[in-house]
C-alpha cells in the first residue's frame, strides 16, 4: 500500500514539475479557415504543436470545398500546412496524425493523396470511419507536430 501511495505521489509530482514553465501559445493563421467553434486552430505548448482537425473549408470564404473527395483531401492538407507554417513548421514536423472519414471506401484515395505529403518518414497515424463530420465534410485531419532538429 505504501508503495502505491509513493508511486502515485511521484507521478503527481512529475506532472506538476513538467507542467511548470511550459507556456501555451495560440496559433492562428489567416491562410487557414477560422475555427467554427470554441477552439483554436492550434496550440503550441513548448516544442509541441497540437493542430485541431481541419476540414475542407476555403479560408477566404469559409465555404466547403467539396467538388470531390480528392479536392477535399487536398484542401484539408493545405489548411494543415498553413497552420504548420504559421507555427514555423512544415509537414516534416508532424509526428502523429488522425484521419476521420465518412466512408471507409475512400481509404485508398485518401492514402494516395495523403502520401504525397509524406515521401520519407511518414508520421504515426490512425484512420477511422465516422458517421458524420462538421458542415458535411467527408474528411477531417488533425495532427501533432514537434519543433526540433529533424
Amino acid at each position: 500500500m505504501k508503495r502505491c501511495v509513493l508511486s502515485l505521489l511521484l507521478t503527481i509530482l512529475s506532472f506538476v514539475v513538467i507542467g511548470q514553465g511550459v507556456e501555451k501559445q495560440v496559433i492562428l493563421s489567416s491562410d487557414a479557415p477560422k475555427a467554427i467553434g470554441p477552439y483554436s486552430q492550434a496550440i503550441l505548448a513548448g516544442n509541441t504543436l497540437y493542430v485541431s482537425g481541419q476540414i475542407p473549408l476555403e479560408p477566404a470564404t469559409g465555404l466547403m470545398d467539396t467538388l470531390n473527395i480528392e479536392t477535399e483531401i487536398r484542401r484539408v492538407m493545405s489548411n494543415l500546412g498553413a497552420v504548420l507554417k504559421e507555427a514555423g513548421m512544415s509537414y516534416h514536423n508532424i509526428v502523429k496524425a488522425t484521419i476521420f472519414m465518412t466512408d471507409i471506401k475512400n481509404y485508398g484515395l485518401i492514402n494516395s493523396v495523403y502520401g504525397e505529403y509524406f515521401k520519407d518518414s511518414p508520421p504515426a497515424r490512425e484512420a477511422v470511419q465516422v458517421v458524420a463530420l462538421p458542415k458535411g465534410a467527408h474528411v477531417e485531419i488533425s495532427c501533432i507536430a514537434i519543433r526540433g532538429g529533424f
